[in-house]
């Protein structure tokens, strides 16, 4: 009896043995299709771009910085830009502050452009000018968090680490008919993890880059997703659900604040006033036209052109502007000043327009009274 039983829990055995290696092949199977479907319609459809065209760690990396909250075609004139000038991490190393802000000048988020100088030096010391293939002793380097190191190992080294940025997070919430909100870290850890099991250990870097790719072009955040022209669409639970618009699910955002600035340009002779903005805090350490909080009265301009150490010729008024932040709007009021003398207390740096234009990086806030220099 007791033999019978063993023989008869050896073949239930032998059966669970088998249907689970057939499940798994399945599996396997399936999972082969969907890499491979998404693999040949990125070879098919992948948008030229130059930092594609030659994947060195280098100029990956860079790419990925300046696209951080950034649109592709705003990028690619500054990469090529900033390659020609600074075409190695020594270089990037050894560039003076205020010429990188001249470089980086119009793409925002200048934290950025500080921690890649950062990380050149730590890399030119500890790493002897190369940069770290491994996705932890990337993630050492100031600026680069999980979805960076992800994307310079798999892209630049070949590594089979999985790149998940907003993209890839609502493509893989679609395909997974995840409803959770994207902002829950529970939420991004579970699709982190199916993006470690979807991911191609053959072509990593292509793979990732397919998935990007995916949620720029067909996979969209804002309309209709293009799921007729999808490759993976047989493999899409939202898609089978018909809850494409529905998922992923994301909390509103807060209602920006909102702040008032009156801005002046000052002409003293044949040069302009600059002031430097404090080392911390918003568009910390770049060069601003001088301003001050508030939408400020006819009387209150004369009080604060005094405290500056301005006599005025002329008060002209200039277009208002708006400048939108992630979590800010400045809405501007604009002067031009013509000045018949200063003080030699003035603080201000005095500047000619084309050292304005060549030198100082004068952030996109104020770029619509950097074009009226032109007329005042």
């Amino acid at each position: 009896m007791e033999m019978l039983c063993f023989l008869l829990f050896s073949l239930k055995m032998g059966i669970n043995s088998f249907y689970n290696e057939l499940m798994d092949k399945l599996q396997t199977d399936k999972l082969q299709k969907f890499q491979q479907s998404l693999l040949n319609w990125y070879g098919g459809n992948a948008r030229i771009l130059p930092w594609r065209e030659d994947p060195a760690p280098y100029r990956v990396w860079i790419s990925e910085i300046m696209l951080q909250q950034t649109r592709v075609d705003a990028v690619k004139p500054y990469f090529e830009r900033f390659l020609q000038e600074v075409p190695t991490i020594r270089d990037l190393a050894a560039l003076p502050e205020d010429r990188l802000m001249k470089l980086w000048e119009g793409l925002g988020y200048y934290s950025r452009a500080r921690n890649l100088k950062k990380a050149a030096c730590i890399v030119m010391e500890q790493y002897h000018g190369r940069l770290p293939s491994d996705r932890k002793s990337l993630q050492t380097l100031p600026g680069i968090g999980p979805y960076t190191s992800g994307a310079i190992a798999s892209i630049a080294f070949g590594a089979g680490e999985p790149a998940v940025d907003g993209n890839v997070l609502r493509v893989l919430a679609r395909l997974s008919g995840n409803r959770g909100d994207l902002k829950d870290k529970a939420v991004r850890a579970d699709l982190n993890a199916l993006a470690e099991k979807l991911l191609s250990r053959q072509k990593p870097g292509d793979f990732n880059q397919a998935l990007m790719e995916l949620g720029a072009l067909l996979c969209v955040p804002n309309g209709r997703p293009k799921c007729g022209e999808c490759p993976v669409q047989p493999f899409c639970e939202a898609c089978r659900q018909d809850a494409v618009d529905q998922i992923p699910v994301k909390t509103r955002k807060a209602k920006r604040k909102t702040e008032n600035r009156t801005v002046f340009i000052i002409r003293f002779q044949h040069r302009i006033a600059l002031r430097k903005r404090k080392e911390h805090g918003l568009l910390s350490g770049l060069w601003e036209f001088p301003n001050r909080y508030g939408h400020l009265s006819p009387e209150d301009i004369g009080k604060v052109l005094m405290e500056w150490g301005i006599c005025p010729e002329t008060i002209t008024p200039l277009p208002d502007a708006k400048h939108v932040f992630s979590h800010l709007e400045w809405h501007m009021k604009g002067y031009a000043v013509r000045v018949k003398e200063k003080r030699e207390t003035c603080s201000f740096v005095w500047a000619r327009q084309e050292e304005i234009h060549r030198s100082y990086s004068i952030p996109s806030a104020f770029h619509a009274y950097l074009k009226a220099l032109e007329k005042v």
